[in-house]
């Protein structure tokens, strides 16, 4: 497994941006796909954007598309999620996440942080 440590979340208002941040560690960073999920209260956790190994492919639930980038650096061992036009709804708990497969199914991920919480208010 890999370990990740998340950070960049805050208190933010509907409109604002946020960028993300996950820092990995323990196994070779280019040879994992990589992803970001969120869980709000009360709810399952959600995919919300996955990025290949080399950076060239990115997938993203749908009702981010648009609004949130996801990028990686590999040379850093970093993985970021730059978070525009930020709606109540994003409100979240935000996890990294590591997998060897580019997918948008949690269980296919392996290796998750601790989690960084992103609150947007009205």
């Amino acid at each position: 497994q890999v370990r990740l440590v998340e950070s960049g979340g805050g208190l933010v208002q509907a409109g604002d941006s946020l960028r993300l941040s996950c820092a990995a560690s323990g196994r070779t960073f280019s040879d994992d796909c990589m992803g970001w999920f969120r869980q709000a209260p009360g709810k399952e956790r959600e995919f919300v954007a996955a990025i290949s190994r080399s950076g060239i492919n990115t997938h993203y639930l749908d009702s981010v598309k648009g609004r949130f980038t996801i990028s990686r650096d590999n040379s850093q061992n970093l993985v970021f999620l730059q978070m525009n036009s930020l709606t109540p709804e994003d409100t979240a708990v935000y996890y990294c996440a590591a997998s060897t497969w580019f997918s948008f199914r949690r269980d296919e991920y392996d290796s998750w942080g601790q989690g960084t919480q992103v609150t947007v208010s009205s």
